[in-house]
């Protein structure tokens, strides 16, 4: 057991919050499938990164935006087996409101409906792929989620469960807490997180007056 005190907690969605594994898949493999390419390296890519981004690494001079705007309709479309993960609802009903923020790299539209589905609150001052320039591992997502919220980012814990989350969670100055929901724990390790649990049943709330004090159960 590990005990930490910070202001505010900034969790990324899909494989901190929820599971979306395979509807995630099942979009991006048609998208492979569609343009002639190799499916796992695809989904793999897309992973935690704004799907623009997908897009400029596959095709450097397509209409990114058209082609990012089909994979978004799909996805929001396809919400077949999206769920919390566990402690997720749990903890957040713990946390005061204007202690904790997401952090996605999904659209506004596409977190908000993913997050409904799995039956978990939509924060007010949510950080999509909308809102910034520079998308994970850019500092920048957990930068502005850390000034809304009116903290310091090195005041800040991130929760993330992929390396370019990581990074980004790093780069801005913050404690970085990670699941190995995607990718395997030694990944995330070497990426920088400076916890490994299992999921958000694993962080306990002990006191919420002065800051936040978190009970950790790490590995």
């Amino acid at each position: 057991m590990i005990t930490i005190h910070c202001s505010a907690l900034l969790f990324d969605m899909d494989g901190v919050l929820i599971d979306s594994t395979p509807a995630v898949a099942r979009v991006w493999r048609r998208f492979a499938a569609k343009h002639g390419l190799d499916p796992e390296d695809v989904v793999q890519r897309a992973h935690g990164r704004p799907s623009i981004m997908t897009m400029r690494h596959y095709f450097p001079k397509a209409n990114y935006e058209q082609m990012s705007s089909e994979v978004e309709h799909q996805e929001i479309e396809d919400l077949d087996g999206v769920v919390a993960l566990p402690g997720s609802l749990e903890l957040l009903n713990r946390l005061p409101a204007e202690r904790w923020t997401v952090v996605t790299s999904a659209t506004r539209a596409l977190a908000g409906v993913r997050l409904c589905a799995a039956g978990l609150p939509v924060p007010e001052r949510i950080v999509t792929a909308d809102h910034v320039k520079n998308g994970k591992p850019h500092p920048e997502p957990y930068l502005k989620a850390a000034a809304i919220l009116g903290f310091s980012p090195t005041d800040c814990m991130v929760v993330e469960d992929v390396p370019a989350g990581i990074h980004a969670g790093k780069a801005a100055g913050a404690k970085v807490i990670a699941f190995p929901t995607t990718v395997q724990a030694s990944e995330l390790i070497q990426a920088g997180a400076d916890w490994v649990l299992n999921n958000c049943a694993d962080i306990s709330v002990l006191n919420t007056t002065k800051g936040l004090q978190l009970r950790l159960l790490a590995h």
